[in-house]
């Protein structure tokens, strides 16, 4: 989990200076810049980018890191729903048929 926080924490940061410097570089000059619409833009791109790295983050090759995968198997061992991989292993025993 270390792993991912880092690596995602890597990439959050990464796209809020990709989403400030284009906020910044759409205003003609530099005292034209709205600030506080850069920002909030910025922050909202960065916790996209958290949001987003929960379906996983290809450089972690699936080491260490939370999925959607994981949260529903979590999910069923609390509700004793089927997961979305015991209904894919079902469908794949009944040749395909769910």
């Amino acid at each position: 989990m270390k792993t991912w926080m880092k690596a995602a924490g890597v990439r959050a940061i990464k796209t809020v200076a990709q989403a400030l410097v284009a906020a910044i570089g759409s205003a003609a000059v530099l005292e034209s810049v709205d600030w506080r619409v850069a920002l909030s833009t910025a922050v909202l791109a960065g916790v996209l980018s958290l949001l987003t790295s929960i379906a996983g983050l290809p450089e972690l090759n699936g080491a260490d890191a939370p999925s959607v995968y994981e949260a529903d198997a979590v999910a069923s061992m609390v509700t004793d729903q089927p997961t979305i991989d015991a209904d894919m292993a079902a469908e794949k025993e009944n040749g395909g048929a769910a």
